[in-house]
């Protein structure tokens, strides 16, 4: 079994969990995540995105270049919601 082969089984499973979280965000109309976060986690998976590239790596720079479309998405509907959050 190739070690690349292991990779695209992470990439599956960890863009299979954002992909219902991403889709909630969506139907719902807002994100709840905390804002910082989110600037936070677009912004790595950015870099980790252009440093795949830079070294050749299919399988990192899919994953970051998923994960990095997902947390946009959540930032998007944090800053220009659709419907009001409710109060905690």
């Amino acid at each position: 079994m190739s070690i690349e082969i292991i990779g695209w089984l992470g990439f599956g499973i960890l863009v299979g969990a954002w992909v219902p979280q991403t889709l909630e965000t969506i139907r719902d109309g807002f994100c709840a995540a905390n804002l910082l976060f989110i600037i936070m986690y677009v912004t790595s998976s950015l870099l980790l995105s252009i440093y795949a590239y830079i070294n050749g790596d299919a399988v990192f720079m899919s994953l970051n270049g998923m994960l990095t479309i997902g947390s946009g998405i959540n930032l998007y509907y944090k800053i220009f919601p659709r419907v009001k959050p409710p109060v905690k």
